[in-house]
């Protein structure tokens, strides 16, 4: 029995470290400044040696945006879940209340986090790399949510809708962060995405030729 469940212990045990190792850098870096602060300095803050918080985290950035992907996995699994006679503009909204979630479980915390990141440029920069690589499996599954009355979604088209989304939720993030919080970041979520959303044909502005 032992041989069973000591996999998976230690799996709760790894994460539970790890956990606690990202908070202690989180709040180091938002006492200290991300850029004046070493690994040296956040392995000496949690009680740990150097070696033992680079098992953890292979960079300062990866202490502060290693849940990323995590946020990524949610974000596709809530989008495979959506309805089929959903749009995908409207699916991918909805399905990034998943990622709400983190939000208001703390959002005190969350914000903290969102300020440090849009206001750290080597965080800015690595939290968009990391979502750009939300793309492909973001497109892979609308191309599959074909119906009757919708065909599916191009991949080109499909690649280019998960992008407007991911930006829609960087933009909302931004602006939820400068302003620190003064308004819903899910009500911001639906400003962005309504900016962007298809129009009636009836309400579709001509080209000249």
């Amino acid at each position: 029995m032992s041989a069973v469940t000591s996999g998976p212990t230690r799996d709760i045990a790894r994460a539970a470290v790890r956990a606690e190792l990202a908070q202690v850098a989180f709040e180091v870096f938002r006492r200290d400044g991300f850029d004046r602060v070493t690994l040296n300095d956040v392995a000496a803050e949690a009680g740990v040696s150097r070696s033992t918080f680079l098992r953890y985290f292979p960079s300062k950035e990866d202490a502060v945006l290693g849940g990323l992907n995590m946020q990524g996995q949610r974000f596709v699994t809530a989008l495979r879940a959506r309805p089929a006679a959903e749009v995908d503009w409207t699916a991918l909204r909805r399905a990034m209340d998943a990622l709400l979630e983190d939000y208001h479980r703390d959002p005190a915390n969350a914000l903290a986090r969102t300020q440090l990141i849009y206001q750290t440029p080597a965080l800015h920069a690595g939290c968009q790399v990391r979502q750009a690589g939300w793309r492909p499996a973001l497109a892979h599954t609308l191309t599959g949510r074909a119906t009757s009355r919708r065909p599916a979604a191009s991949g080109l088209a499909a690649t280019v809708r998960a992008a407007a989304a991911i930006d829609c939720l960087n933009i909302a993030s931004e602006h939820w962060a400068d302003t620190s919080g003064r308004r819903d970041l899910g009500d911001l979520l639906d400003e962005a995405f309504a900016a962007l959303a298809p129009r009636p044909q009836s309400q579709a502005r001509t080209l000249p030729s």
